[in-house]
Parts: structure tokens; sequence; C-alpha cells
């Protein structure tokens, strides 16, 4: 069994707390973490345009995507360790929601926070890339709350109609 379990800052607990609660002591663990590079670019971009003009300097958004490599690594290290057995690592680059939907390939289980609204039950407590994951997973997934989950008290009276 080939377990992926999407790491996201702020939410990667709750989703390796699930994996080891719920994948067998056999299976494939990948902790996965995927990076859109928004940051670097912005920093690129603006480097090279009107902040660049005339200066010498390196250019900042390589400083950038050190940093966020090495922020990437300290993550996906202490997921590791949280998981506390031999697991796999894997890091994407791209648009984040099909990343995780191409890591998942293949997989048996997909393990994804939500990361929306999470005062309350229901679709808004997934973000959008979440969201999509969830909608075009081809495997099953496994959707945690990385708090306490809402009480049902939190879903909305049906419309008066």
């Amino acid at each position: 069994m080939r377990v992926v379990v999407w790491v996201v800052e702020g939410t990667w607990e709750a989703c390796v707390d699930a994996a080891v609660e719920y994948a067998p002591e056999d299976a494939e663990i990948v902790l996965l973490h995927v990076t859109s590079g928004a940051v670097e670019e912005t920093a690129r971009g603006a480097f090279t345009g009107l902040l660049g003009r005339g200066h010498a300097d390196p250019d900042p958004a390589d400083a950038v995507a050190r940093m966020d490599e090495e922020a990437e690594i300290a993550l996906l290290d202490a997921a590791a360790d949280r998981v506390g057995r031999e697991v796999s690592r894997e890091h994407r680059h791209g648009r984040i929601e099909r990343e995780v939907v191409a890591a998942a390939d293949g997989a048996d289980l997909l393990v994804i926070a939500r990361d929306g609204d999470r005062r309350r039950l229901g679709p808004k407590s997934l973000g959008p890339p979440t969201r999509f994951a969830v909608d075009h997973a081809p495997c099953p997934v496994l959707l945690v709350w990385p708090d306490t989950a809402p009480g049902i008290d939190s879903i909305p009276p049906p419309p008066h109609h």
C-alpha cells in the first residue's frame, strides 16, 4: 500500500498523525511537499524590473529559492521524525493542486488536511487547491481536520423555501 501525505505548513501534523494511525505498518508512506515558486518569481520580476535597473547586486530570487529549499527540507525532516519510521520524501514544483493529483497517481490513499474556514463544517473548509485535489484525486482521500472538528451546530440552517 502506498500512502501519499500532502505536507503543508500549518496543517501537516494532522496529516502525518492520520497516516500513522490509518496506514498499515508495512505501507509505504510518501511525504509530499509542493511549491509553486510564486514568491521566487515575484522577487525575480521585481529585481529584473524597475528595482533591478543599474544594480550589480545578486538576484534576490536566488536567495529566496535557497531559503525556500531549506524550509522545505526542515519541514519534511520534521514530518519524517513525526512518522517515526522509514518514509519517502517527494518534492514537486508547479501548480500545487495539479502536482498533488499527479503525485497521487498510483497511490492507494492520499491524506489531505482541511485548509479553509475551519470554524464550521462545510465545503468552505477547503481552500481551492485542496478542493481541486479532493475532486480530482485518482485514489481514495483521507480528509482530516487539523484541529478539533467543529460541531454539527456549525452547519448553516437550510434555506426558507
